[in-house]
């Protein structure tokens, strides 16, 4: 745990610097955008996805940015680097509040949380603001979303390209995506209603990219890192008593499990789903109240609602429009298969 302790020292001294000299009074979420320079009728927006996908993923960067909603900022520092075995090193940290840091070596992922011991869990990707998918490639999104070229700006001091992820239905949000036009990188990432108000946005408040590893991901190559948890066979597709059984096209399950509120200790059933680019939680648990009505609210992006039906307690949590979550909600029922 020592190494660890090194490696967040020397992190919290170059995050701490970042914050103090780079990340300026960010933009309020429903603050007009300059309009784009319109971009060439033959300019298509998937190479530009495409280039997005390489950057993230060869790229050795050190980069701030700002979480903006609610008229509130989170701040974050994201290193990220390959080293000479062509191995992935990621560091996420988030600047305020608890300490929070997500560590990667290849295909182990670290959390380090105050609530919890530090743990590791298999992956190729870590949890954080940025969508995965951006870094995997959009083409599994092609059936539920549309992508457009929009055109020309100026985002961090460097000329950016506009692209809008847009949904092919009601029931989503779209995402505005700048993109540095030199190095493909992200710039700056928004979520946007259908009528194009802005909910949340992610501004990119500086960016450095090298041809050699920080001295973060240096110290963290040489980390051990915490143990990765086994998770039981079966763990993630056990049958619960309750189904979805209404999801807007495209959204398939990617957990189901029984576990405790660890705050509570109350039992709940869990169902994980996604489209390719937004997570919803479904969660049904008993409740003390026979009836409640629908209540919901919104942080930035991201609605939590809940209601209570015949006794049940069923929340949906997700950045998906209200509506959306009230009508999965709604099509919660007994699962008929499920093991008396």
């Amino acid at each position: 745990m020592k190494l660890i302790s090194s490696l967040l020292l020397a992190v919290t001294i170059s995050t701490s610097l970042a914050a103090n000299e780079n990340i300026s009074t960010p933009v309020a979420v429903n603050e007009d955008i300059s309009t784009p320079i319109a971009a060439d009728e033959n300019e298509q927006a998937e190479p530009w996805l495409e280039r997005l996908a390489t950057s993230l993923q060869t790229l050795n960067f050190s980069t701030s940015f700002v979480v903006v909603k609610n008229n509130q900022a989170e701040p974050y520092h994201w290193f990220h680097g390959v080293d000479e075995s062509g191995n992935e090193l990621e560091i996420l940290s988030l600047l305020n509040g608890p300490r929070r840091d997500v560590l990667r070596k290849d295909n182990i992922v670290s959390y380090i949380e105050p609530e919890l011991p530090p743990y590791s869990v298999t992956s190729q990707q870590i949890t954080g603001p940025i969508p995965a998918v951006l870094r995997e490639g959009v083409t599994a999104l092609d059936q539920t979303y549309d992508f457009i070229s929009v055109g020309r700006s100026r985002v961090l001091g460097r000329p950016a390209q506009l692209i809008r992820i847009v949904s092919k239905d009601v029931y989503r949000y779209g995402h505005w995506l700048w993109l540095d036009q030199e190095s493909g990188m992200l710039l700056k990432l928004a979520l946007a209603n259908r009528t194009g108000q802005l909910l949340e946005q992610i501004q990119f408040t500086h960016l450095d990219i090298t041809n050699a590893l920080s001295e973060s991901l240096l110290q963290l190559q040489q980390t051990t890192l915490p143990k990765v948890i086994e998770i039981p066979a079966g763990y993630q597709e056990q049958v619960l008593q309750w189904q979805v059984k209404w999801l807007p096209e495209g959204f398939k399950r990617l957990n189901a499990n029984r576990h405790r509120i660890s705050t509570t200790k109350k039992p709940v059933e869990f169902m994980l789903f996604n489209d390719g680019l937004v997570d919803v939680s479904v969660y049904v648990n008993p409740s003390e109240d026979t009836q409640r009505a629908t209540d919901y609210v919104m942080d930035g992006a991201t609605v939590v609602l809940n209601q209570v039906v015949n006794g049940f307690e069923v929340s949906v949590v997700g950045k998906i429009p209200a509506k959306t979550a009230k009508a999965i909600a709604d099509s919660v029922v007994l699962n008929t298969q499920s093991t008396p």
